[in-house]
């Protein structure tokens, strides 16, 4: 009964979610008799349909239209065009990316992970070493799935290819961040929910790390490279995009590094220059 109880409290949680987003942008005779699962995937279609519109326009707006020509040369800035077929191909991918935090919310919620619903369950200790670790097994299953989405070429041909139309400067903008086959934007999330079985991990972390992967991709496909070390920012990722071979990992380099596929944009420029002259 105590188990029960304490599984209700992730049930009421996702119910709350549902109710503070459906809540504001639909009306409730649309939602409110629908199965708990539909509710939840439909709200998190919602939030991060607008999650991706919103940080792709503002960061656009603030890097091709405020900063014009500080970070990007003109005749480097995307077309509209190309943006727009960026959106497309993330739209038609959105309802099933959407699904995977559905599914691992249901999960959740019928008590086959490891989660938590409060941090003084745990305390802060615990919570920010089990962050750790939940980050260090996410970014070593995202190097590997990627990795492998261009070694092994069937893979290659049918999936990661759909990204990889963008390969320059020029196409590569931050809302290309979600523009993939949605199978292959599932793959890359899913150690995201493998890791809710290896470690303990607060409830509303993991949702949120979901979600900011929206906000991180964008980051890391706008070719402004912070030199943030050891983050994998934009810098390394458009080498990625030009070479296909190198800078597969995701938040940090340290995958790459280790195992001989970093390329650091620093070098790279240094190489480009040395052919130049």
């Amino acid at each position: 009964m105590e188990g029960d109880k304490y599984w209700q409290q992730f049930l009421d949680e996702t119910a709350t979610f549902n109710n503070i987003v459906l809540g504001h942008l639909l009306p409730s005779s649309w939602w409110v008799t629908l199965p708990h699962f539909l509710q939840t995937w439909i709200r998190n279609y919602m939030a991060g349909t607008l999650l991706y519109f919103i940080s792709g326009f503002l960061w656009c707006f603030y890097i091709y239209y405020l900063k014009r020509n500080v970070y990007v040369p003109k005749d480097a800035i995307p077309s509209n065009r190309a943006m727009l077929l960026q959106i497309y191909v993330a739209m038609k991918a959105m309802p099933w990316y959407t699904l995977l935090p559905t599914v691992s919310e249901y999960m959740i919620e019928n008590g086959w992970t490891k989660c938590y619903t409060s941090i003084s369950e745990v305390g802060w200790f615990a919570y920010i070493m089990y962050m750790a670790i939940y980050l260090v097994i996410v970014e070593f299953g995202i190097y590997w799935m990627h990795r492998e989405l261009h070694d092994i070429k069937p893979l290659y041909k049918h999936l990661h290819a759909t990204h990889h139309i963008y390969n320059k400067q020029n196409t590569l903008s931050p809302f290309a961040g979600l523009a993939f086959h949605p199978l292959d934007g599932i793959l890359q999330a899913v150690p995201h929910v493998i890791a809710l079985f290896l470690v303990p991990i607060h409830f509303r972390s993991h949702i949120g790390l979901l979600f900011i992967e929206g906000v991180w991709t964008a980051n890391i496909h706008d070719c402004i490279h912070a030199n943030l070390w050891p983050i994998m920012g934009a810098g390394y990722h458009t080498i990625h995009h030009t070479t296909y071979k190198h800078n597969y990992g995701h938040y940090t380099i340290w995958m790459d590094w280790m195992l001989g596929t970093l390329r650091d944009p620093e070098d790279d420029s240094c190489q480009k220059a040395q052919k130049v002259q």
